[in-house]
């Protein structure tokens, strides 16, 4: 809509304009001539306000020397054109009406006021006036259509603005564009639950198949599954190879059951078995031995930067690794006795006189509560002395006395404390219950043939061929303990992983001299010293361990998935 636009005397002084305008209405209604003073009174608030105008630019401009001599000209003109206006006076008066009526009915527009004052007489003083009059109504116009814009643009800024919706082909387009998204996120999600679906399979291992009932088989194929520079999460103890040892076939050898075969380890599958849960090995140095194992196992299919571990966590006990994708752990607990014990700090535990408290676990078995897959073990710590030294009272109460019980009756006590923990506090339906077999040293030769070999070193191969029983030092009767307790639990069925017998064999697996002493690696001078360094009772990794963790792998993964998880 077009705005209406306002007089030329705008911006003048409210009296002046209405001074002006009653004049001029005044002898409009009385129908005589304007009268000479009115004319002249009408110019000279016409002037007047020429005058103020020229006054207000010279405000605005920057005062400078040169602005103000810049100014003097326009003044002495200003007089000039005054003093032309009144010796006109005579002129004008027969036409008096005529002109206040053009200044007051100025067009708005300023094409128009110039067109009339193109189309005026020139050199006449009429002309001086009217020229001054269409100026002053173009920048009166002016003014006003920016006062106006500036209103307009204030009022817009506090308008809300509704942005049409689009129709038409821009419409069509962006339907389709949301459709094919909506496809690929379909698609997408619908590939993951696949992939998913996949790994939530269970794997068959028949329940007649005897997994331990076997032979090692020499395999450059399919063994190992992973290689000791890929995983950085092993220890110095058990790189047997960056630490100097020579042959690698130690890590070719695979376990194959006589009736079936030993699903091979799938690192995705059990971690997706082990989403949002936790798998702990609660025991000795060797079951931490078999943990390192399971790191590793585990952490070939996660990228750097999804899984970290920390060690001697909860007050230096326990060594997490933690997948994060998965929301997963893999943790191992020291306890290597399973009750308490004078060898529990897991940092400072070379104790020559091993003590422990045969009925106190409660302190190490609420670390226990709420994991999902416990392995124990308890086996190497027990071999040190014929007899077990059990204290009188408790080492909370700083007792000192104890007695001395023969080992395997000792160890049958302890674990029917554990079994007993086990069965009032474990869940059946959450958690799933495993105990290692004993893991068996080699430091004496003659036992598989070699006469003049020194324990375990230099060995290169499995023992193979035997004729008769095999006798390296295992204390079967601690075995027999184990298979005594374990049934004997009414609620929480716990699985007996047999590791025993096939470990026996295979003389040629341990980490010797490859491996530290005191936390620092043997010397070429103690690598020359079987004898005294060589230690035969912790594997080289990759090696033996592996084959342990693939029958917690078959028995985890054969199992039924949970209805909720399905």
């Amino acid at each position: 809509m077009q705005q209406r636009r306002k007089s030329v005397f705008a911006s003048a002084p409210f009296a002046m304009k209405q001074a002006a305008l009653g004049a001029g209405v005044a002898a409009r209604k009385n129908g005589t001539p304007l009268s000479l003073a009115a004319v002249v009174f009408a110019l000279f608030v016409f002037a007047t306000f020429l005058y103020n105008e020229d006054i207000k630019s010279i405000t605005d401009f920057q005062f400078s020397s040169g602005a103000i001599r810049a100014k003097s000209p326009d003044l002495h003109l200003l007089q000039e054109a005054e003093a032309a206006a009144h010796a006109a006076v005579n002129t004008l008066a027969k036409r008096g009406e005529e002109v206040i009526v053009r200044v007051l009915e100025v067009p708005a527009a300023a094409a128009a006021a110039g067109a009339a004052l193109s189309q005026a007489p020139v050199n006449t003083t009429t002309s001086v006036v009217v020229a001054a009059a269409a100026a002053a109504a173009a920048k009166a116009a002016n003014a006003n259509a920016n006062a106006n814009a500036v209103v307009d643009v204030g009022q817009e800024k506090e308008r809300d603005v509704t942005l049409p919706t689009v129709t038409g082909g821009g419409g069509a387009d962006e339907a389709r564009r949301r459709a094919d998204e909506e496809v690929a996120e379909k698609a997408a999600s619908a590939k993951a639950a696949a992939a998913t679906a996949a790994l939530r399979t269970v794997v068959s291992v028949p329940e007649t198949c005897d997994l331990y009932r076997g032979s090692w088989v020499y395999d450059e194929v399919n063994a190992p599954v992973y290689k000791e520079g890929e995983c950085e999460f092993l220890t110095e103890q058990v790189t047997c190879m960056r630490n100097g040892r020579r042959d690698d076939s130690y890590q070719k050898w695979r376990w194959q059951p006589t009736d079936c075969d030993l699903p091979r380890f799938d690192a995705r599958l059990l971690l997706e078995r082990l989403r949002n849960k936790r798998l702990m090995f609660v025991g000795d140095s060797l079951n931490r031995n078999q943990w390192e194992s399971m790191v590793c196992l585990v952490q070939s299919v996660i990228p750097k930067g999804a899984k970290t571990l920390t060690k001697f966590v909860n007050g230096g006990s326990s060594n997490v690794f933690y997948a994060h994708e998965y929301n997963a752990t893999v943790e191992f607990y020291w306890a290597p006795f399973l009750v308490e014990s004078n060898s529990d700090n897991p940092k400072v535990h070379s104790v020559p006189d091993r003590l422990i408290q045969w009925h106190a676990i409660a302190k190490h078995a609420r670390n226990w509560l709420g994991v999902d897959y416990l392995v124990f073990n308890t086996y190497i710590w027990w071999l040190n002395t014929l007899d077990m030294k059990v204290l009188k009272g408790s080492f909370d109460q700083g007792s000192t006395e104890y007695v001395e019980v023969d080992r395997p009756v000792a160890y049958k006590e302890v674990l029917k404390t554990w079994a007993k923990w086990v069965d009032r506090n474990i869940d059946p339906n959450r958690t799933t219950v495993f105990f290692m077999g004993m893991s068996p040293n080699h430091i004496t030769p003659e036992a598989w043939g070699n006469q003049g070999g020194i324990k375990c070193a230099m060995e290169t191969l499995p023992i193979t061929n035997r004729s008769a029983s095999l006798d390296v030092g295992t204390d079967w009767r601690l075995y027999a303990g184990a298979q005594e307790v374990l049934p004997t639990l009414r609620r929480v069925p716990v699985h007996f992983v047999d590791i025993t017998a096939l470990s026996e064999l295979r003389k040629d697996a341990h980490t010797s001299v490859h491996t530290l002493r005191q936390g620092k690696l043997l010397t070429p001078e103690q690598q020359a010293d079987p004898k005294t360094y060589a230690d035969c009772i912790h594997w080289c990794l990759p090696g033996l361990p592996d084959t342990w963790n693939q029958f917690l792998y078959a028995r985890i993964a054969s199992s039924p998935w949970p209805a909720a998880q399905q």
